[in-house]
């Protein structure tokens, strides 16, 4: 799979209390299958990630959030993390970053507790997917099918659970992109 993605690129949309796992993992998956990966947040520096709930390494940004338009990038990854994905359903312009994707038909692929900010978005209706146990009832008081599965694939969106599943979420994102 060496340089099965080579010109695609993916934007990985986070803030502070990122699970770092969910996002290290992933991405190292896609740059060694030949993507370009750029970290985006809400403002240029370093965003930490956590391991649970204990701070763990900080990241360099690539993009904040007012500079990034989909059309430069292929996909979205959006990790968890609870306080990254609590902050980050609330920031309009994340929202509208998925919504871009969304009508786009960009594939969006998600982990854990990253499901929050397509709740906010208005995006799960209909849709099949997985996540971390605690968003069932807002996945499906938004219109979601809530499955208890390692990788959800519903169109153009990918699902997972838990860090346990990155290695068959970063399978399934990484096939998604080679088509």
């Amino acid at each position: 799979m060496a340089n099965s993605l080579q010109g695609k690129r993916v934007a990985i949309l986070l803030t502070d209390g990122f699970e770092q796992v969910e996002m290290t993992g992933p991405r190292e998956a896609l740059e060694k299958a030949g993507a370009r990966t750029e970290l985006v947040s809400t403002r240029s520096g370093k965003v930490r990630g956590w391991n649970h709930t204990t701070p763990a390494d900080e990241f360099q940004v690539d993009r904040t959030f007012d500079s990034t338009r989909m059309d430069d990038y292929d996909a979205l990854l959006l990790p968890g993390g609870v306080v990254n994905a609590d902050t980050i359903r609330t920031d309009e312009m994340a929202q509208e970053l998925v919504r871009d994707a969304a009508r786009a038909n960009k594939t969006i692929a998600v982990i854990c507790h990253g499901g929050w900010l397509l709740v906010s978005a208005d995006l799960v209706k209909g849709k099949r997917m997985t996540s971390w146990p605690s968003l069932v009832d807002d996945l499906k008081n938004a219109g979601a099918e809530w499955v208890d599965e390692q990788v959800v694939v519903d169109g153009h969106l990918i699902s997972s659970r838990k860090p346990d599943d990155i290695p068959a979420f970063s399978e399934a994102l990484i096939k998604a992109l080679a088509v």
